[in-house]
């Protein structure tokens, strides 16, 4: 499950998305955007700057922006930033694999075997969704009207 971290991060990258292009964007404008406590929105947009995410400018003018452009960011990495690997259980984990205590054939576990399946449909999802797709998405109307135009 993600936790309220990682939706505030998804939130603000994406404010950045909406933004890019037009330079720094200072903090205090994404938390009020993005109703985020400025304290906790700070240490999110740190791990991300530190993670090689973000950009950031000190001093008048100065903020956060994206490192990369939104058609190269992915939902995806920003999770794994902020959150730590996707997978359910350590024991399928790419990045933090671990095997299972009370594991008795871990080759034959169907346990892991469904795990495995959910961590890949979990990832395809997220690293196929761009922070432009996104963008793109929030532009089109998803009222019930618009689906009948043209019908």
């Amino acid at each position: 499950m993600i936790s309220r971290k990682g939706k505030y991060a998804i939130r603000a990258v994406l404010y950045l998305a909406q933004r890019y292009g037009e330079g720094p964007i200072p903090i205090e404008e994404i938390a009020s955007a993005e109703k985020i406590s400025r304290k906790f929105l700070e240490t999110i947009l740190l791990e991300l700057r530190y993670a090689g995410v973000l950009d950031s400018k000190r001093g008048k003018g100065g903020g956060y922006l994206l490192r990369e452009t939104p058609s190269r960011l992915t939902v995806g990495r920003i999770i794994r930033v902020v959150e730590g690997p996707l997978s359910p259980v350590d024991c399928v984990s790419r990045s933090a694999y671990r095997p299972c205590a009370d594991c008795l054939d871990e080759s034959s576990c169907r346990i892991r075997l469904v795990m495995k399946e959910v961590r890949d449909a979990i990832s395809r999802v997220l690293d196929r969704k761009t922070l432009a797709a996104l963008v793109e998405e929030g532009r089109v109307p998803h009222s019930a009207e618009w689906y009948m135009i043209g019908i």
